[in-house]
C-alpha cells in the first residue's frame, strides 16, 4: 500500500531524505536544503498530518513504530533502497529508528528526541503548545508581529539561538505550520511514552546543539552512553533547530556522516 507524503526534492547523487520536528514542515531545511542538493538527491519530506501532507487514516496509531513504517512504505514507493537520512528532534529520533532496523545506509540526529526523562519531554512538549497557542492569533496579527525583528527574537527565542537570523517569511510559515499541525496532539501524546532504545546498524551520527533549550544540550550525556559507537558532534552555539542557527556547520555534519563532498554533484 503507497503512502501520500508531500515533499520537495533537489539535486543528484546518493538519496537523502530529510526529516523535520513535531509541528514543522520540510522548509526547515531550507537553509541547508541547496548546498546538501550539491552533493545528493535530497528529499525533503512533510511527516504525515504536518505541512501538506494528510492524516492518517482514522484509527491508525501515531506511534514511532507507524511513522517508522510509513517511512519505509514512503522509500518504496519512490524507489529508495535504503537512502541517508538526516532529522531534526522528532525527525532525529526517526532517523535513529530507521538505522536501527536497518533501513538506511546511514542517519544524522540533530538534537534527537529519546534521550531524555519523562519529566524532562513533558515540559519540551508543553513549551512546544505554548507556542502553538500563540500561534492561533489572526494570521495578519502575527505576520505583523513576525515582521518586527525584535518580537521574532522573542517568538522564537526557545527554539533557536540567533533568532533575530530568521527571516520574517521563514518564520511566519514556521508559526502557521505549527498551527496547522493536525497531528501534533495525537503525536506528541504517542511520544510522551517514548524512548529510544535500539542498536543501529548504520553509520550514524547525533548532533546537539549547546544551546538548545527544548530538548537541552546535557541529554546527549546519555546518546553518548547508549550509542557508544556512533559519532557525537556538538553544534556550538546553536538551539533546537540548528539548521537556521548554523547552515554551513549543519550541512558538514550531514555530509560527514553520508561521505559525501558538494563537489561530488559536480564532478
Amino acid at each position: 500500500m503507497s503512502i501520500d507524503l508531500a515533499y520537495e526534492r533537489r539535486g543528484a547523487g546518493d538519496p537523502l531524505v530529510l526529516l523535520h520536528g513535531i509541528g514543522h514542515h520540510w522548509r526547515a531545511w531550507l537553509p541547508v536544503f541547496d548546498r546538501l542538493a550539491e552533493a545528493h538527491d535530497v528529499i525533503a519530506v512533510d511527516l504525515p498530518g504536518f505541512g501538506r501532507s494528510p492524516m492518517p487514516a482514522p484509527g491508525r496509531p501515531h506511534d514511532m513504530p507507524r511513522i517508522v513504517g510509513d517511512l519505509r512504505t514512503f522509500f518504496a514507493d519512490l524507489g529508495l533502497d535504503r537512502p541517508h537520512v538526516a532529522g531534526n528532534s522528532l525527525g532525529g529520533a526517526i532517523a535513529l529508528e530507521l538505522a536501527a532496523g536497518g533501513h538506511v545506509a546511514s542517519a544524522t540526529a540533530l538534537s534527537p528526541a529519546g534521550f531524555c526523562t519523562p519529566r524532562q519531554l513533558r515540559w519540551a512538549v508543553n513549551v512546544l503548545r505554548a507556542h502553538r497557542y500563540a500561534a492561533h492569533l489572526p494570521e495578519p496579527v502575527i505576520r505583523r508581529m513576525l515582521a518586527v525583528e525584535a518580537l521574532r527574537a522573542v517568538s522564537f527565542g526557545m527554539l533557536l539561538a540567533r533568532p533575530r537570523g530568521i527571516s520574517a517569511e521563514a518564520a511566519l510559515a514556521d508559526s502557521l505550520a505549527l498551527r496547522n499541525g493536525r497531528a501534533f496532539e495525537a503525536v506528541a501524546r504517542a511520544g510522551l511514552r517514548y524512548r529510544f532504545q535500539g542498536a543501529p546498524t548504520a553509520p550514524v551520527t547525533v548532533a546537539w546543539g549547546t544551546r538548545d533549550r527544548i530538548l537541552p544540550y546535557r541529554q546527549s550525556a546519555l546518546a553518548r552512553r547508549l550509542l557508544p559507537e556512533a559519532r557525537h558532534v556538538d553544534l556550538w552555539g546553536c538551539g533546537h533547530v540548528p539548521m537556521h542557527d548554523d547552515p554551513e556547520l549543519v550541512t558538514s555534519v550531514i555530509l560527514a556522516t553520508t561521505g559525501a563532498r558538494v563537489s561530488d554533484a559536480t564532478a
